[in-house]
C-alpha cells in the first residue's frame, strides 16, 4: 500500500518517485527514466531520456538503440532530480546493475534494489550496501529452500560435465541466459581452460560489450560463423533456453543438455524441464542474502517486489519490520522454462 508521502509509488507506467518526478524500469514509456540494468523486463523502449549506470551503457545500448538519449552515471554519482538526490550504487546482477539510493531534502532515504546478488561474480561489480530508511527488494528467490553453493564448485562440475561429454563424442549444449548469465560461465571457466566455446546468435553482441569493459572470458565463436557440417562433438555450447528443442539444435547433435538456472536448486527440476543436468547457478540473492542485505541497509519498513513475497513478508513482520508487497510486472530469473531474453532467443545461429 502506498502512503501519501512515499518517495516510491507504483503508478501504471510503473515505479515512480512524485518528489523526483522520475521512473524507475518503466515498462511504459515515461519522460524520465533510472534504469537498474539491461535486462529485458527492466529496460524498455519508448522514453525520453534514460539514466543509467555507466558500466553498463553499452549493454543498454544494445538493448534500446542508437536513438536512445542515455545518460551514464558513475556508481555514487549524484544527480538532482526536484526535491530529491539520486544515485547509483553496484547490485551485482549483471555487469552494469545497480540499486537506486534516494535521498529527499528531509533527509529520508529510500533504496531500490532492482535485481541482485551477494555471490562472487569475475564478470561484474560486486554489490555495494548504503544505509537507508526504506527498503525496496526483489524476492525471486525468498524461500529457505533457495541457498547458493560456491561458484567455483558449480563451475568446476560444468566443467566436469564438459570433459565428460567430450570423452564421450558428444558435444555439451548448456542453456542459460543471454545476458549476465552466459558471460558469469565464460568468465568462471577461464580458470580450467583456455579452450574456444561457441554460442548463439543472441549472445556475440552481448558478449563483445562485456570484453570492452575488460571482463576476462574464454574466447568464443558464434555457432552461425561454423561452416555446415562441421562436428561439435567435445565442444563447449552456450544457448539461450528459447533455443531447446528448435531447429537450430540439430546441427549440435549428438550432444548433452545442461541447464545454469537457481531453479536448479529445486528437486526434480531438470528431469521435469528435460535436460540432461541442471547446474544451481543464480544471477539474484538467495534466501539469506536477501536477509543480510536487509539488515545491512537497517531499514526499518521493506516493499517486496516479485518472487517469493510472502515468505519474505512474513518472516519479517514476525521480526518487528514494517513489510508489504509492491506490485510490478518485473520477473526476476525466468520460470524454468522460460527466458527473459526471449526476444533474443529466436534469433539465428
Amino acid at each position: 500500500m502506498n502512503h501519501a508521502d512515499d518517495l516510491v509509488i507504483v503508478r501504471p507506467e510503473g515505479l515512480y518517485c512524485p518528489q523526483g518526478d522520475f521512473h524507475i524500469d518503466p515498462w511504459r514509456g515515461v519522460p524520465r527514466a533510472v534504469i537498474t540494468h539491461a535486462h529485458a523486463d527492466h529496460a524498455r523502449g519508448g522514453s525520453q531520456h534514460y539514466w543509467a549506470a555507466a558500466r553498463g551503457h553499452a549493454l543498454l545500448r544494445e538493448r534500446l538503440g542508437k536513438q536512445a538519449q542515455i545518460t551514464p552515471l558513475a556508481y555514487g554519482e549524484a544527480v538532482r532530480f526536484g526535491k530529491v538526490t539520486v544515485s547509483l550504487h553496484s547490485a551485482g546482477h549483471i555487469l552494469g546493475s545497480a540499486q537506486v539510493r534516494i535521498i529527499h531534502d528531509d533527509g529520508r532515504i529510500w533504496g531500490v534494489s532492482g535485481d541482485f546478488k551477494r555471490d562472487r561474480d569475475p564478470s561484474c561489480d560486486p554489490f555495494e550496501p548504503f544505509a537507508c530508511d526504506t527498503w525496496i527488494t526483489e524476492a525471486t528467490f525468498a524461500l529457505p529452500i533457495y541457498r547458493w553453493t560456491d561458484t567455483r564448485e558449480v563451475a568446476a562440475e560444468i566443467f566436469a560435465w564438459w570433459q565428460a561429454c567430450k570423452a564421450d563424442g558428444q558435444s555439451a549444449v548448456l542453456f542459460c541466459y543471454s545476458l549476465g548469465k552466459a558471460q558469469r560461465v565464460l568468465a568462471e571457466l577461464t580458470e580450467f581452460t583456455d579452450e574456444t566455446v561457441y554460442v548463439h546468435g543472441a549472445m556475440p553482441g552481448l558478449i563483445k560489450a562485456y570484453r570492452a569493459a575488460g571482463i576476462r572470458m574464454l574466447p568464443t565463436e558464434a555457432v552461425g560463423n561454423i561452416p555446415k557440417g562441421t562436428s561439435f562433438a567435445g565442444k563447449l555450447v552456450l544457448a539461450p533456453p528459447g533455443a531447446s528443442g528448435t531447429p537450430w539444435m540439430k546441427r549440435l547433435h549428438p550432444y548433452s543438455t545442461g541447464f545454469a538456472s537457481g531453479w536448479m536448486r529445486v528437486r526434480g527440476g531438470k528431469r521435469r524441464l528435460a535436460y540432461d543436468r541442471g547446474f544451481v547457478l543464480s544471477d539474484h540473492a538467495d534466501w539469506d542474502s536477501l536477509l543480510r542485505t536487509i539488515d545491512d541497509t537497517g531499514a526499518r519498513r521493506v516493499l517486496v517486489t516479485h518472487g517469493h513475497g510472502d515468505a519474505l513478508i512474513a518472516h519479517l513482520t514476525a521480526r518487528g519490520i514494517e513489510a508489504s508487497m509492491l506490485a510490478t510486472k518485473f520477473e526476476g530469473e525466468a520460470g524454468a522454462a522460460v527466458d527473459t531474453e526471449a526476444d533474443e532467443a529466436v534469433e539465428p545461429g
